[in-house]
């Protein structure tokens, strides 16, 4: 869709940069799949566990709105320039997680793994081999003795001191430096290392720095590993910038797609000519996320009567409150107030009677025999009359064909805590859009393509 992703933190670099800067300007397009889909009663699954599935997704999105409050501290923007084409996907047979994968060559002789990719994370974390907890062993794994490039990252370096968190150097300067980390409902241990890598389609990033993963609780880290793509220091986009400038696009497939038919577009060159923009924010207080500034909501064309104050930026003081574009939560979630006003004007424009609450969704309707008119929503961002999206039915709603049930496919976010003011515009409201994040120049891009297959 368009805005969030997988849907979590931005930062910029004045201090001298540890990855090997490119030789000359490159463009790359990488091919997108989702690792993961919701079962659908097209293929024989009840009403019932296709409802099970929404509130297990639901719940995951929760979790994933949760993990976006860890605060990042703010480093400098980068630079640059470049072009590459990576394919994606959202591979629902591959992988049981909601991320979008690519796949990437990691060591030397390469070895091949399908890593997640998270623009609202920064550090990449690679099951290696023994992990404990990690992937089950038919699942491929990065196995460090087997690549002469790779390198530990020592403790005392300056790669070490970036890193998610708090860095564990109990062994002092000269030991493997170690971080642990949240994810969703999962926490790790890694170990920080150096190798080749380079995904499909793009450019060989000689040592990149990664986690490698040795620990794992929880299911929600990604089986064969992600890829952040924030503004931190340990980023894809900051180990990149003298290659890409700091500039991607994505344009992520329906779910219902298992082909490689999206596309991760690196580099300045090559990005949509006529695409609509708005401000990128920069937010201190989370500085990995992609904070944009919605001005408006428009439920069948009409404003929704949405109270300023709830659709109004993060707080400078406390960073709580405002908009973020995430990849990695699979349906968008918005602050109570602003929810409640979207969901009422969605139900009066539908005109038709709503069916019971469905897998934490609120607003459901029996469309076995039609009859329900599906209203478009509308998304508006400051920068001119033309900075808005306006959203499709297939972006809208989620379908359960043989149970005829279809629900919006949006939910209230939390009402207490940090982030109950916070709204997250998350990956199913991005499908078939091109999403562009241009760092360099402080903008946020949308323009309608049909990437799924």
């Amino acid at each position: 869709m368009w805005i969030l992703g997988l849907s979590t933190i931005l930062a910029v670099l004045l201090f001298p940069t540890f990855w090997t800067a490119a030789v000359s300007v490159r463009s790359s397009t990488l091919l997108l799949a989702r690792s993961y889909s919701l079962p659908s009663p097209n293929a024989g699954a009840p009403l019932a566990a296709w409802a099970v599935s929404l509130a297990r997704q639901s719940a995951a999105d929760v979790a994933r709105v949760a993990t976006l409050a860890a605060a990042v501290p703010a480093k400098a923007k980068p630079k640059g320039k470049g072009r590459s084409f990576v394919p994606i996907a959202p591979g629902r047979q591959i992988l049981s997680i909601p991320n979008y994968v690519a796949r990437a060559r990691l060591g030397t002789p390469p070895q091949t793994l399908l890593v997640a990719i998270d623009p609202s994370n920064d550090a990449a974390w690679i099951p290696c081999s023994a992990c404990v907890g990690c992937a089950p062993k038919s699942s491929p794994s990065f196995a460090p003795t087997d690549s002469p490039t790779y390198r530990p990252v020592r403790c005392g370096s300056p790669q070490c001191a970036q890193v998610p968190g708090a860095a564990s150097c109990p062994g002092g300067p000269g030991a493997s430096c170690a971080f642990n980390l949240a994810y969703g409902s999962s926490t790790f241990q890694a170990v920080l290392g150096q190798d080749a890598l380079a995904l499909e389609g793009g450019a060989v990033v000689s040592s990149y720095t990664f986690g490698c993963l040795r620990v794992v609780t929880g299911g929600s880290v990604p089986p064969q590993g992600l890829l952040g793509f924030g503004r931190g220091p340990l980023s894809f986009l900051s180990q990149t910038k003298d290659t890409y400038g700091s500039v991607f696009s994505y344009c992520l497939p329906s779910y219902k797609s298992s082909n490689f038919s999206g596309t991760l577009r690196l580099g300045p060159a090559g990005q949509p000519k006529r695409i609509k923009t708005t401000p990128l924010l920069y937010n201190p207080h989370r500085p990995t996320l992609y904070y944009v500034d919605m001005v408006g909501i428009r439920v069948g064309g009409r404003a929704v009567a949405v109270p300023a104050s709830a659709l109004a930026s993060f707080d400078p003081a406390t960073g709580t409150g405002g908009t973020i574009m995430d990849a990695g939560t699979m349906f968008t979630r918005l602050s109570p107030p602003v929810y409640a006003a979207v969901r009422d004007a969605f139900r009066h424009r539908a005109r038709a009677p709503v069916s019971a609450p469905l897998g934490g969704f609120d607003t459901c309707y029996n469309v076995t025999g039609g009859g329900v008119r599906v209203p478009s929503v509308t998304f508006a961002f400051a920068g001119g009359a033309g900075a808005a999206v306006t959203l499709p039915e297939e972006n809208v709603m989620i379908h359960s064909s043989s149970g005829g049930i279809a629900c919006l496919a949006m939910a209230a976010g939390p009402s207490t805590g940090v982030n109950a003011g916070l709204n997250v515009l998350a990956s199913m409201q991005q499908q078939n859009h091109r999403v562009l994040f241009d760092v360099a120049n402080g903008r946020v891009g949308f323009s309608r393509e049909l990437c799924t297959a």
